[in-house]
């Protein structure tokens, strides 16, 4: 007999609070196309639920519980975390069927002790929900960091950076499911006729705000299993990430170079604006993302895509002013993608942001020197931390003046929102603009 989903879920709670791990990869190897659509959704709704909401469901437990946090064994520990979240979070389980279902798991898991422990410290909340939820009296950034889950630090910064409001809200919509973004591969199907095709499978989709080649998927249940996702009439992308090749808008027949190109959706974007005529060089550091780039390329019907295994912090002098168009998706803190990947606030560290900003600046001062005189030089990111984006592009131009921004007005079809586009920069945010947190900068190399 297999694994229950709340097993499931347990398992790979641990793997990514005690290991790092991270939660799309884990999900991806448990869920196999012989599983229950219901188990698989209650997987994760438990994994996502429990990773958005950990801060606050931790401060419930060390309310209800007499013995601390850090002595709870990590297997007990996640027990009450789903139980916690089943009781606080969810309304379609009945109270008493995720203390029962925790309690199982503790006999399983535990040990005599720990399924009375469990037992009281469940009924207990559940007795009392509004007692144990109640947030007690606190300042701004403890109460916002416990109720929306956030580091203590990033509400900090981000205070200080965008004000109370703003903070708020942000750290809400993180807590919120995205839609599913995909790009519509058009050399191979029109956005219409894709729509078309999509729906007589199930499938509704709408088109994107900012990104010409975007449609959101509200019901995206076994999507890439379809031969229309095989076949490669569409991949898989956010649309703000979209953005990024839409603004570069490379020409038919030009050279580009991508220098962290894994796992290659903006590469085979450019390919795609390109009409798949032309050269890029797609680079990337780990060989298993190089496969993926390639794989990529292949199910899109891309040939124009060279992969290369190189080190974007070495300097290619052979690369020398050979390109017309050069992108950098720099390595960042992700803090972006919290939405997709909420264990992402809880591995990265306020530290990582600077010494990540010092790596990007490394790789630009390379990158640049790859773009011809009258070239376009592209750096984005997936954050919303000012001292990885403008800030470091204001750095950048300021010891390169021979690079300018330049105005990328006519590169989005609505400009609701994106008030830097004249300056030629976009900063994105997930509750204003409805996509991850992204920064996009396009700048010219002066002839």
């Amino acid at each position: 007999m297999g694994l229950s989903p709340r097993e499931i879920a347990i398992k790979l709670l641990i793997n990514i609070n005690e290991n790092n791990a991270y939660s799309n990869i884990e999900l991806n190897q448990y869920m196999n196309k012989d599983m229950d659509q219901r188990d698989e959704n209650l997987i994760r709704e438990l994994v996502y639920g429990v990773l958005e909401n950990k801060l606050y469901i931790d401060y419930i437990v060390s309310k209800a519980s007499k013995v601390k946090l850090k002595k709870i064994h990590p297997n007990i520990l996640e027990i009450l975390r789903i139980g916690i979240y089943q009781i606080c979070f969810m309304d379609k389980i009945p109270e008493r069927a995720a203390v029962n279902e925790s309690v199982n798991l503790a006999k399983k898991y535990g040990h005599k002790g720990t399924i009375g422990y469990v037992n009281g410290v469940l009924r207990s909340i559940s007795r009392d929900k509004e007692k144990y939820m109640n947030i007690d009296n606190m300042d701004n950034i403890n109460y916002i960091s416990i109720k929306y889950s956030h580091p203590k630090y990033l509400v900090r910064r981000w205070i200080e950076e965008f004000g109370l409001e703003f903070t708020e809200e942000l750290c809400k919509e993180n807590n919120k499911r995205p839609f599913l973004n995909i790009r519509v591969n058009t050399l191979k199907i029109n956005k219409n006729d894709l729509q078309d095709v999509l729906l007589k499978q199930g499938i509704a989709t709408r088109e994107g705000k900012y990104a010409d080649d975007c449609l959101i998927v509200d019901n995206p249940n076994g999507i890439t299993a379809l031969d229309e996702f095989k076949k490669g009439l569409f991949t898989i992308q956010d649309e703000s990430s979209m953005l990024v090749s839409q603004i570069m808008n490379p020409k038919d027949g030009s050279k580009a170079i991508d220098v962290c190109s894994a796992p290659g959706g903006k590469a085979t974007h450019m390919a795609q604006i390109m009409n798949n005529n032309g050269l890029i060089i797609s680079r990337d550091v780990h060989n298993h993302k190089i496969e993926l780039i390639e794989d990529n390329a292949k199910r899109l019907g891309i040939n124009i895509i060279k992969t290369q295994l190189y080190d974007a912090l070495i300097k290619d002098e052979n690369l020398i002013s050979k390109f017309d168009y050069c992108l950098l998706d720099a390595p960042c803190s992700g803090l972006g993608l919290i939405r997709r990947k909420p264990e992402i606030k809880w591995n990265r560290k306020e530290e990582d942001i600077k010494a990540l900003a010092i790596l990007q600046l490394k790789i630009i001062e390379n990158a640049k020197d790859y773009v011809k005189p009258g070239g376009v030089l592209v750096y984005s990111t997936c954050t919303i931390e000012k001292e990885e984006n403008i800030n470091l592009v204001e750095t950048f131009l300021n010891k390169n003046p021979d690079f300018k921004l330049v105005n990328i007005q006519d590169r989005l079809k609505n400009k609701d929102g994106l008030n830097t586009l004249n300056q030629g920069y976009i900063q994105l945010y997930p509750h204003i603009h409805g996509t991850d947190g992204f920064f996009i900068a396009k700048m010219i190399r002066r002839g």
